[in-house]
């Protein structure tokens, strides 16, 4: 008895247990259950680390530089172009360069560039640079966004990014999100993310000065001592005199009306278009008032590969004129069924159908050909023989018509009759019968030339019907003589 109710107080204190340890095991299991239902992040081409690395050298630009140079570095191979042709053309700047421009097939965004020549000279010591930068902006548009942010409060904390003369700095405050339960462990080195937004405009509207900065030491102290920043030294000659120890630079100002035409949008992390400036710089390439947002134009890529898989699905095989283009060659679907219609009849009429393809244009004529042997082997016995249509042919040569023995010489006549007869093994005579007996064929020819000439000789005795044995015409060469 004792027994049994220590078993009872001990099954119901494991009953009363058994909710908790049920409770405690339902948040794991809940947990991956909600996991499948978010949606399926970007893919990361890149790491924190390289953003920083990469934004550095332009993220203290002015908004409206900043967002033309990321939208140009999409198509890095026309930024090259442009590159070559500012280096060509160096007094070229402002609104007149990218009027010079208007008729290159560059996109308007790298056409843009040509009126800061400052700074194609930056971006062209480093193309690859220019790709990663521009293949980052299509792939992580939010994290490259927020990477700019994340360097500017940083050269800001550093003393380094503050209002002058050239530009406006301001900061927009943002709703702060809610606090996390419970922070993970992040890196030591990563800069706490803020929730501001800084923001650098010029001082003039109509004339922007480039800033030009050592990303080593403008930032402080460089978070990723593994991967410094690059440093791409101000050509001399828009920056004259400016010796950089720390903080930013401005050398000449650039007077524009219209070359700069975009803008950073921080709350979507994408960039505005201004319509009216891009329609004035534009002319032969406007758009309309709903077109206020930048997208990626695949036709200037120039063959460039993209980066990620989601880039490459996007816009690898989305170029202009693609849904036509199946009806530039004539495959649509009316003609379609009017192919298949004619193959249909053809197979009704027991007539063969056209091939498709080269490789089987090609098998048809070979199984023709194979044909064409067999059945010419299956005939071959109800055909004359060689041998047989020689011996017609001796015949003919030794009966030749009337008329044809009535126009010869008595020469000829005899020579005729000496001739010998074609064995009966031997092939029909033509125009390389005597390629194998080169001799013979000489004498032979030599006793026809002979004969000729004898034909035309005037002599007594050929009209007396007396006959004439001639000697061989090796024999007259040798100095022999009629007998």
């Amino acid at each position: 008895m004792h027994i049994s109710f220590l078993y009872a107080v001990s099954v119901v204190f494991a009953l009363s247990a058994a909710p908790g340890l049920l409770q405690a095991a339902d948040p794991p299991s809940n947990a991956s259950d909600s996991a499948p239902a978010t949606a399926p992040a970007k893919d990361a081409v890149f790491t924190q680390e390289q953003l920083d690395q990469m934004l550095a050298p332009i993220a203290l630009y002015p908004d409206p530089l900043l967002a033309q140079v990321l939208m140009a570095a999409t198509y890095p191979g026309e930024v090259a172009e442009a590159v070559t042709w500012s280096k060509a053309n160096p007094k070229a700047k402002g609104d007149d360069a990218v009027k010079q421009v208007a008729t290159q097939p560059w996109d308007p965004s790298v056409q843009a560039l040509v009126a800061f020549p400052q700074v194609l000279a930056t971006l062209g010591q480093d193309p690859v640079w220019v790709q990663r930068l521009g293949d980052a902006f299509l792939a992580q548009p939010d994290d490259l966004m927020d990477g700019v942010q994340r360097l500017r409060h940083q050269a800001q904390a550093a003393g380094n990014l503050q209002s002058n003369q050239y530009q406006n700095v301001t900061v927009q405050n943002v709703a702060a999100p809610a606090p996390a339960p419970a922070p993970t462990a992040a890196p030591a080195s990563a800069p706490a993310a803020s929730s501001s937004t800084i923001i650098i405009q010029p001082a003039d509207p109509q004339v922007v000065y480039v800033p030009t900065y050592n990303p080593t030491t403008t930032y402080g102290t460089w978070p990723y001592p593994a991967s410094p920043p690059v440093y791409y030294p101000p050509p001399p000659a828009y920056y004259p005199g400016q010796a950089l120890m720390a903080g930013l630079a401005f050398g000449t100002g650039v007077a524009i009306v219209a070359s700069l035409w975009g803008d950073c949008d921080w709350g979507n992390n994408d960039i505005d278009i201004d319509v009216n400036r891009y329609n004035n710089i534009n002319g032969n390439n406007r758009i309309t008032n709903n077109q206020n947002k930048w997208q990626h134009n695949a036709v200037h890529r120039d063959g460039v590969p993209y980066r990620d898989n989601r880039s490459r699905s996007q816009y690898g095989r989305q170029l202009d004129g693609a849904a036509q283009r199946e009806a530039y060659r004539g495959d649509t679907a009316q003609r379609a069924q009017a192919r298949e219609k004619a193959r249909n009849s053809m197979d009704r009429a027991g007539i063969e159908r056209p091939a498709t393809s080269n490789l089987e244009a090609r098998d048809r004529a070979r199984a023709a050909q194979s044909a064409n042997t067999g059945n010419r082997m299956q005939g071959g016995t109800e055909r004359p023989r060689t041998a047989d249509r020689a011996q017609g042919d001796a015949r003919d040569a030794r009966q030749p018509g009337v008329n044809q023995r009535e126009n010869r010489t008595p020469q000829a006549r005899q020579t005729a009759q000496n001739r010998p007869a074609a064995s009966a093994g031997s092939a029909r005579n033509n125009a390389f019968a005597g390629a194998r007996s080169p001799s013979q064929t000489r004498q032979q020819a030599d006793r026809g030339r002979a004969s000729q000439i004898s034909a035309q000789r005037p002599n007594t005795s050929r009209a007396a019907g007396h006959q004439i044995n001639r000697p061989s015409a090796p024999m007259r060469q040798r100095g022999g003589g009629r007998r």
